[in-house]
């Protein structure tokens, strides 16, 4: 069976990749993971050729190949307007790469994604189509369509997940509609992880990893040094990821004098994110809105004790005590929840054994395998279900 993947996603040439492409987050590993329920896939995405990029993980999987677009223009609302023009470019493609597969997956919110839901529906192919951002809020036009067609078409053949997690499912208005969760953790990988201990001088290290934007919390960190370190004076902290907010973020630990102690990597390798998490002693979120967070299982892999906000299932990932929910998100709170955090070693180890123990409940593998029981349940056909397994 061949799935055709169409995504926004945008990838570059890379000599150093087997398929020859690479690209950045988690998406590589997702992709190979997909992968493996099937006898060949095609991921359909935009390539871009003009610069070198670093933090880039190879695209590799069973059978997989990468069908290139080119890269749509501008950003936000000139991107919005000249994507007639790409779309009499490249729908050729994407209408040739649906035509020829046996099914499609659409991740969404993305434009690309959307025009192969559309492609996919016309066709009248198997779907699968993954919601990879923040499903409990919608706060433009476009969330609300892409919420509106997927309560609309979910259902029969097409199976819609949203990623997230409750008690409830992600829908009343169509209960087709499934969560999934989101992560980027190989089970090998989380077997091998161990508890962590406090270093004994109290040189301790605080991180934060994500898209550095306003909403991440980030700022509020570096606002909350100065106060942790009155009683860790040795405390560090590595802002790691590029964004729109970067450079305010550097002005503010400049502005309060923290530039010897905050480190911005900006955006790195996922290599290199492991390696910096597992020299760190404690992961800080104080996000105010997530879809799944999949940063946080990989902190809780590294047996980081997270302290994070009370947003979509975050909730539900510390429930088992591998974390602290803050109630409010400035300074103040921070720095008392890192300090309650690292002033008893035995509490700390404690956390940080169940952090790990939460992560192990999140592999790559449970999550291809959820995706592949959804898909073989609903694509009953002969032909679909003998060969997703």
């Amino acid at each position: 069976m061949k799935l055709a993947v169409i995504s926004h996603k945008v990838c570059r040439i890379s000599e150093a990749s087997p398929s020859g492409f690479a690209t950045d987050g988690g998406f590589p590993r997702q992709m190979e993971a997909i992968s493996e329920l099937f006898d060949e896939t095609r991921i359909v995405v935009p390539v871009k050729t003009t610069d070198s990029y670093a933090g880039l993980t190879s695209i590799v999987g069973k059978n997989l190949a990468v069908s290139k677009l080119s890269e749509p223009l501008g950003k936000d609302l000139f991107r919005k307007l000249l994507m007639p023009w790409w779309l009499v470019a490249n729908s050729g493609t994407i209408w040739r790469e649906i035509r020829q597969a046996d099914a499609v997956h659409a991740p969404i919110p993305g434009d690309i994604g959307t025009i192969g839901l559309i492609f996919a529906l016309v066709q009248r192919k198997p779907l699968f189509v993954r919601h990879c951002g923040n499903w409990l809020v919608q706060r433009t036009m476009a969330e609300r369509i892409w919420k509106w067609m997927m309560e609309r078409f979910a259902g029969g053949r097409n199976v819609m997940m949203a990623t997230g997690g409750g008690e409830g499912g992600p829908s009343i208005k169509n209960q087709n509609i499934k969560w999934i969760f989101s992560t980027s953790l190989r089970r090998r990988e989380l077997e091998n992880s161990q508890p962590r201990y406090l270093p004994s001088d109290n040189r301790i290290r605080i991180i934060i990893a994500c898209r550095q934007e306003k909403g991440k919390g980030t700022e509020k960190i570096i606002e909350s040094l100065p106060a942790v370190r009155e009683t860790f004076p040795k405390a560090l902290l590595d802002v790691v990821g590029d964004g729109a907010f970067l450079d305010e973020l550097k002005e503010i630990a400049d502005r309060l004098g923290l530039t010897d102690c905050v480190k911005f990597h900006g955006r790195v390798a996922q290599s290199e994110v492991v390696k910096l998490m597992k020299r760190a002693h404690i992961f800080c979120f104080p996000t105010e809105s997530e879809g799944f967070p999949k940063v946080v299982l990989e902190a809780f892999s590294c047996g980081l004790p997270v302290i994070t906000t009370k947003v979509s299932v975050l909730p539900q990932l510390i429930s088992r005590g591998g974390g602290i929910l803050i109630e409010n998100s400035n300074p103040p709170e921070i720095a008392r929840a890192i300090v309650s955090i690292l002033k008893n070693a035995e509490h700390y180890e404690r956390m940080s054994a169940l952090a790990i123990e939460t992560a192990r409940a999140y592999s790559l593998e449970s999550w291809r395998d959820e995706i592949g029981e959804n898909l073989r349940n609903a694509w009953k056909t002969p032909e679909l279900a003998s060969a997703v397994q």
